[in-house]
């Protein structure tokens, strides 16, 4: 399933205490799903690599300064006092532990407990990792531990919505425009697995990082974006920017939104829509919905949904309420 169906079903098995794993490809944003989660409801997420652990360390340290062995368990395991009373224990790629440290998970995730650590009743368990199929370096799970979890699938099907779920998380981290005009208008280029030794390939968390170079000058920047995406992605980038930078002023379309060019090339007004998203204010929001009207439908929308994200003050104003009237089957959800 999506991300977003992903994260519903998800918020499910935490509110009914059932540990659950996020199994998808490199990149996909199965990480995000969590961090996602954990701000909604004002949780701490504790990240727990059992792939860097020793089955035997799992305990803790001995103590041994009484008549019997204790155990100092670790330390980044959830403590009321110091975490919260609830939150995520997160076992992020647990499956690229060695076989004996996922076995000796099988208490922490069932049972809460590890030991002498018991984990705090508010507390949630879930795990995410790679497919073997992902040539990821996963493990093939045990079917004891994997029978403590409920699975959940997250697929790299970009179609509009959800491609969208990406687009607010990175317009929430103020990712570049032009980079979400861009994957708006090649949402195939969000997440494209390797076929052969590709050492880098577009994954959203790739495109977040490669979004730091866009600002650097344009003899390095696509030799940058390269870097991380590969060279074909990176190449439609380049050009996309190029077609951006040919836009009319967006201080002149927002001071004559009656007049100012529209735009012929579908790539050209993703690029205007999501610029005038993210540039419009509350006095300028009535000039650039009046320009973004002279567009087709899915156009406007695309501003007055982006544009209120960033700035729920807009849904205030006239403009936003005219518009609203207008398109009632449209959702900001």
């Amino acid at each position: 399933m999506h991300l977003k169906a992903a994260a519903s079903l998800l918020n499910t098995f935490i509110d009914t205490d059932i540990p659950t794993f996020l199994w998808g490809a490199p990149g996909i944003g199965k990480s995000a799903i969590i961090g996602q989660i954990s701000a909604e409801r004002g949780w701490k997420t504790i990240d727990f690599r059992a792939s860097t652990r020793d089955p035997v360390a799992l305990m803790g340290l001995p103590d041994v300064s009484g008549d019997t062995t204790a155990w100092k368990v670790p330390d980044e395991f959830p403590q009321v006092e110091r975490d919260g009373a609830e939150g995520i224990l997160f076992l992020d790629e647990l499956n690229a532990a060695a076989p004996s440290m996922m076995a000796a998970m099988f208490g922490l995730v069932l049972d809460r407990k590890v030991g002498d650590y018991v984990m705090p009743k508010g507390w949630r368990v879930i795990a995410a990792g790679n497919r073997q199929s992902d040539r990821a370096a996963a493990q093939r799970m045990p079917s004891a531990l994997a029978n403590r979890f409920a699975h959940i699938d997250v697929d790299a099907d970009y179609s509009a919505d959800h491609t969208n779920v990406h687009i607010e998380h990175f317009s929430n981290k103020g990712v570049d425009p032009r980079l979400i005009a861009f994957l708006r208008f090649r949402p195939a280029l969000m997440h494209v697995m390797p076929k052969n030794d590709e050492r880098s390939f577009p994954t959203p968390r790739s495109w977040e990082q490669a979004a730091k170079m866009i600002d650097l000058p344009s003899s390095v920047r696509m030799q940058g974006i390269s870097a991380i995406v590969g060279d074909g992605a990176a190449a439609e980038l380049e050009g996309f920017i190029r077609t951006y930078m040919s836009l009319p002023s967006l201080d002149l379309v927002l001071a004559n939104p009656n007049s100012a060019k529209i735009p012929e090339e579908p790539a050209a007004r993703f690029a205007i829509a999501t610029g005038l998203a993210r540039k419009v204010d509350a006095k300028s929001f009535d000039n650039g919905m009046a320009y973004m009207q002279r567009l087709p439908r899915e156009f406007e929308i695309m501003f007055a949904v982006d544009a209120v994200r960033r700035d729920p003050a807009l849904s205030h104003t006239s403009a936003f309420t005219d518009w609203a009237v207008r398109n009632q089957d449209v959702t900001l959800g």
